[in-house]
């Protein structure tokens, strides 16, 4: 990489090449090629916030203390949020007609719940499903950058985040602001106490959640992964699962490839594979713990 003298820091195929290692090592997130400016931009603003002149400093200091306060900003900066209330809106009936007749309470995981749009479309869906704004469900959602999670946990957006949504769903679930709060909405309280929000690494050797599930909501997460680390998260998720559990994936994302605990149930939509061993391999780990 071509070092540009008009840039505020200089920033060279070195630094590049020890931030790709290092939010590998972190977050299991492979940069490509393609994402040099990328990371310039977004680590550019971790170096005027802390004061620090070059790159190689910045990643010297990272380096040097494992437990410093920067990995978690590190970290944030280099994660990409992008999602909407119900995207990819083919899994939301498939959820509805999965839940609807059990008895006994849900437990869904949202593993990758950046803003909140996706953990509450679940909430939503559960409300709609059981015919109530208190179904029998607990949702946890977690992820790993902790300022996402904040705004999560808030349940307050622009009001612009429900174009797409029925008028009737959105004045059902959500609250207008007033006065100050104007242009805004809040999710109502019903849908938030639904939803248990975490921080949690997908790399990390422990997870602070605990199964079985009925669902696991992993969409648009794995992309940013080697096949490698995507066949280390699968083997997690199975003894996470239910025996009937649903994995819901994103539109670009084929879990065939990396595991075979999996069979495809619809489009997206995988379940465990009991003649690959999927629910043999969910139910030995389950007794283990």
């Amino acid at each position: 990489m071509k070092t540009d003298s008009a840039k505020e820091f200089e920033f060279t195929a070195r630094d590049f090449e020890r931030v790709r290692g290092l939010i590998y090592k972190r977050a299991g997130i492979a940069l490509a090629d393609s994402k040099q400016e990328m990371v310039y931009s977004r680590l550019a603003r971790r170096l005027r916030a802390t004061g620090i002149r070059s790159f190689g400093a910045y990643l010297d200091a990272l380096e040097r203390d494992a437990g410093s306060a920067e990995w978690e900003s590190f970290t944030n900066a280099l994660t990409t949020n992008l999602t909407s209330f119900f995207r990819e809106a083919h899994h939301f009936p498939i959820l509805a007609d999965h839940v609807r007749n059990k008895k006994e309470t849900l437990s869904i995981w949202c593993s990758a719940s950046s803003t909140g749009e996706e953990p509450y479309s679940i909430a939503i869906t559960l409300c709609e499903a059981f015919g109530t704004l208190t179904p029998p469900a607990h949702i946890i959602a977690t992820d790993i950058d902790t300022n996402v999670l904040n705004t999560a946990s808030s349940g307050i957006y622009t009001i612009d985040r429900l174009d797409k949504m029925e008028p009737e769903r959105a004045k059902r679930f959500f609250l207008k602001g007033k006065g100050a709060q104007e242009g805004m909405v809040r999710v109502r309280p019903e849908l938030r106490q639904l939803i248990t929000f975490k921080q949690l690494n997908l790399l990390a050797d422990d997870w602070p959640i605990s199964g079985p599930f009925d669902a696991i909501f992993c969409r648009n997460v794995m992309i940013y992964f080697d096949k490698p680390t995507q066949s280390k998260i699968l083997a997690r998720f199975a003894p996470l699962m239910k025996q009937d559990g649903l994995l819901f994936a994103g539109h670009s994302e084929n879990f065939l490839y990396v595991s075979n605990a999996f069979k495809l149930r619809g489009k997206t939509v995988y379940e465990l594979d009991s003649l690959n061993g999927g629910s043999r391999l969910a139910s030995a780990r389950r007794q283990e713990r």
